[in-house]
């Protein structure tokens, strides 16, 4: 099974759990990078650092054996935004020198100038994803306001650390990446790219060229250094542009496909020896979520010619929806848990995310479920607002149950808290995309009030110990995936639709968007250029 981020990272340990079978999962954690993230072969880390940086100012930059120039950007606040778009115009331009290399290159190297020439729409739209509407605009720019501040705070107090303590203000390294450094630098590149804050972009580029060691002894977690550095890394690479080679690796998966499955479900626990399900505990929330996530991107990445990903995700999307879809007296429908056929009838916050998995999905299943899909994401995306309409500070807890008269609230203390998670705001995200039904925005909004009142803090934002009482207790941390994910999102739901579309790229699990590879669009070009050249 492959693995979202695990439950409870917060500073303090609320609800972490540390596995007896943590070499289970550290083996599973692996199939993220063999099913999604490692499709990107990089050769080195050397290479992984620099393949998208370049000197601030403008003088020729050699990374490997390509050669390319590149251009100082700068954004102001009150900037017009056609200076944004020549200064990345520049960018681009500059970019495309590099495809003279690839001439007698391998086969599955290709260039940016032909990647760029593939996609459907420019990556940051025709004026950055910027709406007509005044209000959404101005909604837009404070969540770009809220970026610039936790940024700001971050580089004054943790610089070069992975986390920012607000309260302290101090920075935390933790345990979860091992030796590693910088997690929320490298976390944050394409957030800042995309939201035009270049001052910051480029000091966090600099930091990730001269201080940023990828080679590290210590243990860390396969799966979030997958999903925050090299995912950052790779999503910076291509809305910068330079070359990417891909492969295939999918063994573990089709071992996956070919052994039993309880009730067709997948277990989170799976023997690296035996290749047997060690316990039959199921779930959509953490330890399985990205499993089924990443079949159904898998297959859209791959511009849908991944037919294995595309039966796997839906034969196990009519499994989950046979035993584990439930509807509460309240009306709610919700994603229990199951452990060795039992129901646990409660919910995580992690589970959220599923209302935008099963939108994106629900053209490409059977047409005549098309509607069924589109109503079963809306019913889960809106079950986990009640989480956050239902608690004094309008945020939702880490788990809502539905038992014993309780439906969408957490009814354990050790659930009642929450750490700056964006599996709702996602799915606000990919809801609205999909309907363009305003409810999504305005809920997007009430999420982004509730993070200033109770959240933000005088030097960054914290997460919260209880949110059914405003009379707040911080947990003194601003993870990495505030600035990646839940602020991406947020700026992504009040902006355009061309702002990263859907139709050409693919978001990863920390959010980091990457592209759908049209390799005929790539094989066509080539064949042409052959031509011309003969």
């Amino acid at each position: 099974m492959v693995f979202r981020k695990l439950p409870g990272v917060s500073a303090s340990g609320m609800g972490l759990r540390l596995s007896q079978k943590f070499m289970f999962l550290l083996f599973l954690s692996g199939l993220v990078t063999l099913c999604f993230g490692a499709l990107f072969f990089l050769p080195d880390s050397v290479r992984l650092k620099r393949i998208f940086l370049s000197k601030t100012e403008i003088q020729p930059v050699t990374v490997g054996s390509v050669s390319y120039e590149a251009t100082e950007v700068r954004l102001a606040g009150g900037k017009a935004q056609e200076d944004l778009n020549l200064s990345r115009s520049k960018t681009e331009s500059a970019s495309e020198k590099v495809t003279s290399s690839n001439h007698g290159a391998n086969s599955d190297t290709f260039s940016y100038k032909k990647f760029r020439r593939c996609l459907f729409k420019p990556p940051l739209g025709r004026d950055n994803g910027r709406p007509v509407d005044p209000q959404t605009n101005e909604r837009r720019e404070k969540v770009r306001e809220m970026m610039k501040f936790a940024w700001d705070n971050y580089k004054r107090y943790a610089w070069g650390k992975n986390e920012l303590r607000p309260l302290t203000r101090n920075g935390h390294i933790g345990n979860m990446f091992g030796g590693l450094r910088g997690a929320s630098i490298v976390d944050s590149l394409d957030t800042l790219y995309i939201m035009g804050l270049m001052d910051e972009y480029n000091d966090a580029k600099e930091w990730v060229k001269t201080s940023l060691d990828l080679n590290s002894n210590g243990e860390a977690s396969l799966f979030e250094v997958n999903i925050r550095y090299v995912g950052g890394l790779l999503s910076a690479y291509y809305l910068t542009g330079e070359e990417v080679r891909l492969i295939d690796v999918m063994n573990i998966r089709k071992l996956l496909n070919k052994i039993e499955k309880p009730h067709g479900l997948y277990p989170n626990f799976l023997s690296p020896v035996s290749g047997n399900w060690v316990q039959h505990h199921v779930s959509i929330g953490g330890l399985g979520d990205s499993f089924y996530e990443y079949l159904i991107k898998s297959y859209l990445m791959s511009d849908k010619t991944d037919d294995d990903a595309k039966k796997m995700y839906y034969t196990a999307l009519e499994a989950i929806e046979a035993n584990l879809v439930q509807k509460s007296p309240g009306g709610l429908t919700y994603m229990a848990e199951w452990r060795g056929g039992i129901l646990d009838h409660k919910m995580g916050h992690l589970a959220c995310f599923s209302g935008g998995m099963i939108g994106i999905g629900a053209d490409d299943g059977a047409p005549e479920k098309r509607q069924h899909y589109l109503d079963l994401a809306a019913e889960i995306t809106h079950t986990c607002h009640e989480s956050y309409t239902r608690s004094a500070t309008k945020l939702g807890p880490e788990a809502f149950r539905f038992d014993s008269g309780a439906e969408a609230t957490a009814t354990r203390l050790s659930d009642r808290y929450y750490i700056l998670r964006p599996e709702v705001i996602e799915s606000y995200m990919y809801m609205w995309r999909l309907t363009h039904d305003p409810k999504y925005r305005e809920w997007g909004w009430e999420a982004v009030e509730a993070l200033e009142q109770h959240c933000r803090v005088e030097s960054g934002f914290s997460g919260i110990r209880d949110v059914y009482t405003t009379s707040v207790s911080h947990d003194n941390m601003q993870q990495s995936f505030f600035l990646s994910e839940t602020l991406k999102y947020l700026y992504l739901l009040f902006s355009d639709d061309d702002l990263l579309s859907l139709e050409d790229w693919v978001f990863n699990t920390e959010a980091h968007p990457l592209p759908i590879i049209r390799n005929s669009c790539l094989q066509d070009d080539a064949t042409q250029e052959k031509t011309a050249s003969e």
